[in-house]
């Protein structure tokens, strides 16, 4: 009965979230866990799942092409929004996803939000913006849908993004706008993807939630997903699935590299290689990895994905 009433509880705040912002701004860790209830792994306190971080590094390395089509694999087709400006395109991020939804302000609401927050113990000197950040730890990347304003649609100038980076050692995927892009692009180490950059302030908006369910342009995305952000784009990850994600792509970035390897040494032809590989091939192939000292992934982690490798 217990869980069944919580089920209850997440479905009306996830439905309708104005409805329980009479008692609370995020979800409770429980709400949060039956979201994500397909991770069996660590979590944070807040019930978001702790994705390892030595995945998140690993993820680095995949590309956007191989983490869309596994997912698409998984029934996942709403995971993936391009068409971004870069702070910094020539660097990778990633991390677990803190989510934090803005609307255009009106005015009952917005007080209803700020008493929420006070009786919470949230800071009440400056704007909501900065509720999300107070949230961070390392590793996470604040993701936040604000509609896609431009124009007094800023969450954050250089003051908050250094706050951001002191706290997450990470940055921003923002469905919207931020103001000094000069500022924030001499933050060491602090990254982000966004729609846009204003000179303006923030003005009628309003924060409705954090750690709910959001929409960043086409995807959804959870808290705790984990997010690959690159310059071709950025991928919202289920974090159940990361781990699979994470060693298919490796596997096949193996393939390729053997491959390309046996192509330039004349061993196979293009034929042989782009289709279904003959026993033989898979026996070098084996062999080769057996042989190879620089593996992605643990030896152990190899054998148990080739135990169910169908060739």
């Amino acid at each position: 009965m217990l869980k069944k009433n919580l089920f209850l509880a997440f479905i009306l705040a996830s439905v309708c979230p104005v409805v329980l912002q009479a008692q609370q701004i995020s979800p409770t860790a429980d709400q949060i866990k039956m979201l994500t209830s397909q991770w069996t792994g660590e979590r944070f306190p807040d019930g978001r799942p702790k994705v390892p971080d030595g995945l998140l590094k690993r993820l680095e390395k995949v590309s956007m092409e191989e983490a869309w089509g596994f997912l698409r694999n998984k029934g996942y087709h709403n995971q993936f929004e391009n068409d971004w400006i870069i702070i910094d395109d020539e660097r990778v991020m990633t991390g677990r996803a803190v989510t934090a939804q803005y609307m255009p302000l009106r005015p009952d609401m917005n007080d209803l939000v700020r008493e929420i927050g006070k009786n919470e113990g949230r800071v009440q000197a400056g704007g909501t913006n900065s509720w999300p950040i107070d949230v961070l730890v390392e590793g996470d990347i604040y993701v936040a849908d604000s509609y896609a304003k431009i124009v007094d649609g800023t969450l954050i100038g250089d003051n908050l993004g250094n706050a951001i980076y002191a706290k997450s050692k990470r940055g921003v995927v923002f469905y919207g706008s931020v103001r000094d892009m000069a500022g924030l692009s001499e933050i060491e180490g602090f990254n982000g993807w966004i729609k846009g950059h204003d000179p303006s302030f923030i003005q009628q908006m309003m924060l409705t939630t954090i750690n709910y369910p959001i929409r960043i342009g086409r995807a959804s995305v959870l808290p705790g997903d984990a997010v690959l952000a690159n310059k071709f784009g950025v991928i919202f990850i289920p974090a159940h699935l990361l781990a699979d994600l994470v060693i298919n792509a490796e596997f096949i970035m193996l393939r390729d590299q053997f491959g390309i390897q046996r192509l330039k040494e004349g061993k196979y032809t293009a034929g042989e290689i782009d289709s279904r590989w003959s026993e033989p091939i898979v026996k070098d192939f084996l062999d080769w990895l057996n042989n190879k000292k620089d593996l992605p992934m643990s030896r152990q982690e190899l054998d148990n994905f080739l135990k169910d490798r169908n060739w």
